[in-house]
């Protein structure tokens, strides 16, 4: 299982619906199979995810975050995991927001 504490990870690239952009900074925490994390830049106060890590790697998560508008918006993703060449991990995301539109979206984040 690839152990997330005290990783970093910074957006890519995302689907337009988004509000994460390459100056949201997550910091993930885990303990055991459960993860956390805390991010914030650009559009984004405060966010929260939680999640449960599978053996291998895989996050299935829940996510909420007030905006720079101070709306209180949330949605569901499931992010699957790539070792890349320098032994930092990239981030394959699905999401979907659970308000507003309920649209659905896909994200790149890297280590850092």
């Amino acid at each position: 299982m690839i152990n997330y504490h005290n990783k970093k990870f910074r957006l890519k690239r995302t689907s337009n619906n988004a509000e994460t952009d390459i100056e949201t900074v997550f910091i993930y925490k885990q303990e055991g199979n459960i993860v956390t994390s805390t991010y914030e830049g650009n559009q984004i106060i405060k966010g929260h995810l939680l999640g449960l890590v599978n053996e291998n790697g895989v996050i299935e998560m829940r996510y909420h975050q007030i905006n720079s508008n101070g709306k209180l918006m949330t949605g569901v993703c499931k992010s699957t995991p790539e070792t890349l060449a320098n032994g930092k991990i990239r981030l394959h995301e699905i999401w979907q927001w659970t308000c507003g539109n309920q649209s659905k979206g896909n994200s790149i984040l890297e280590e850092i």
